[in-house]
């Protein structure tokens, strides 16, 4: 019951106490049904879930009570946590018949195919994306809410009112941004030192995710030049033909490969092409950490996301999700080279104290129109690293940091709490109180 909430908060055991307070809807009761207005949950419940989100929903707010300094919840918030950011919401249904074929076709023919074809058969793909009611466009914080609606609950129950716990961000910085490249062509991969230059320009060093075995050649001199930048290199699929997710059998060698790779590349981190993905699955890859899961996958192919704004671990490895919206799709199938829309996201991301993930790839800044959306983009984020106090880091320091901060441990003493841990010079204690019956947090 408590895991999920003590790990997202490195809050001590002892300051809160989620309770079941009746029996679950069974084993086979999973469904979709409401923490409070804008929360929706998939899950077991002791009220009535639904199968569809579009269903009208029952709020199980109506059914939390405390008692003493206990909080009983008529569902398992671990449970739901887990269910969402592992998709399990998600309806898999196998592509057969004509739209397998269609997309078995598509990646067959996608490296030949001109920007203008792609973009007029992936709109068709997407047809109906803006329609979709769950996960919430354009960043989706189900999770993150849930968390502070139980703070919210917990802090009722607390005698003294307030709950420290530590920090999301080292330094006490407000929010994370981390800029990533995933190059797909050899076009994409001779532009990228002019790239970086354009990031050092910014002072913004990135991630750049090299395809192993397909498209161009990845030698020790190209991964030598991102590395003596000060860039970091990660494995970018396999093949990159949109395969490599299609079954277990064929993946687990797939994995063998893409683990050799990355020894290869002494690389740490994983991103699946077009954010392909199974999660179940990652625990076949010997990585640290992944970068292939979207908050919000209306523009993707694959559907689903993890509604959080903030990393998670699946199992042993730690999950960086993708939370902002791809270049490629703002610039060709939204249509826009405008930043107002990346400008609503960093913000509502902001508000949560999220993570701020983006996905750039070389390949398509090849017009004067993209490249001055992406130097727009990176002047808003030094800006905010200046004026909002906004940790701009590279992944392997996200996944760093974040392995740090789920080991760490807070001891009251006689002079208040303090922080145990690898990596605790760098923490902050922060508290949570309720002011005007809101969840706030401070840092004395």
């Amino acid at each position: 019951m408590n895991e999920a909430f003590l790990n997202y908060y490195r809050c001590p055991q002892s300051a809160v106490s989620f309770v079941s307070s009746k029996p679950s809807s069974g084993d086979n009761g999973s469904g979709y049904f409401k923490f409070g207005p804008n929360v929706i949950c998939y899950g077991r419940s002791s009220v009535a879930v639904r199968p569809d989100v579009t269903d009208p929903l029952l709020d199980c707010l109506e059914q939390v009570r405390i008692e003493e300094a206990n909080c009983y919840l008529p569902f398992n918030p671990t449970e739901v946590a887990t269910n969402l950011r592992r998709e399990r919401y998600v309806r898999t249904e196998k592509l057969v018949g004509m739209k397998g074929l269609i997309r078995q076709i598509y990646y067959a023919l996608r490296p030949a195919l001109p920007v203008v074809v792609r973009r007029h058969l992936q709109r068709l793909w997407l047809k109906g994306w803006a329609q979709k009611p769950f996960p919430r466009w354009p960043v989706d914080r189900t999770v993150d809410q849930m968390f502070e609606r139980l703070m919210y609950l917990a802090l009722k129950a607390s005698p003294d009112g307030v709950i420290p716990f530590v920090w999301f961000w080292p330094e006490g910085r407000s929010s994370c941004a981390v800029m990533t490249h995933d190059v797909e062509t050899a076009a994409g991969l001779e532009f990228s030192p002019e790239l970086m230059d354009i990031n050092d320009s910014f002072g913004i060093k990135s991630s750049f995710q090299l395809i192993p075995d397909a498209r161009y050649t990845v030698g020790r001199e190209a991964i030598s030049m991102f590395r003596t930048r000060g860039f970091e290199v990660n494995v970018h699929d396999l093949k990159h033909d949109g395969h490599l997710f299609d079954g277990l059998e064929s993946f687990r060698p797939a994995a063998q490969l893409i683990n050799q790779f990355a020894s290869d590349f002494d690389s740490k981190g994983f991103r699946a092409g077009a954010l392909y993905r199974n999660q179940e699955w990652f625990v076949h890859l010997n990585l640290s950490y992944d970068m292939s899961v979207p908050n919000v996958g209306h523009l993707d192919p694959q559907p689903g996301g993890c509604c959080t704004v903030m990393p998670y671990f699946v199992d042993k490895i730690l999950e960086i999700p993708v939370t902002m919206t791809q270049d490629y799709s703002l610039f060709n199938v939204i249509g826009t080279y405008c930043e107002d829309l990346w400008l609503e996201q960093i913000n509502l991301v902001m508000q949560q104290y999220g993570l701020i993930s983006f996905i750039v790839h070389p390949d398509y800044l090849d017009s004067p129109e993209a490249r001055n959306a992406y130097m727009t983009l990176l002047r808003i984020l030094a800006k905010l690293r200046e004026t909002s106090e906004l940790w701009i880091a590279l992944p392997g320091e996200v996944d760093s940091w974040w392995r740090q901060r789920n080991e760490m441990n807070l001891v009251a003493g006689e002079s208040g709490w303090s922080i145990e841990g690898k990596g605790s010079e760098r923490a902050t204690v922060a508290y949570a109180r309720l002011n005007d019956d809101q969840v706030v947090f401070t840092f004395t």
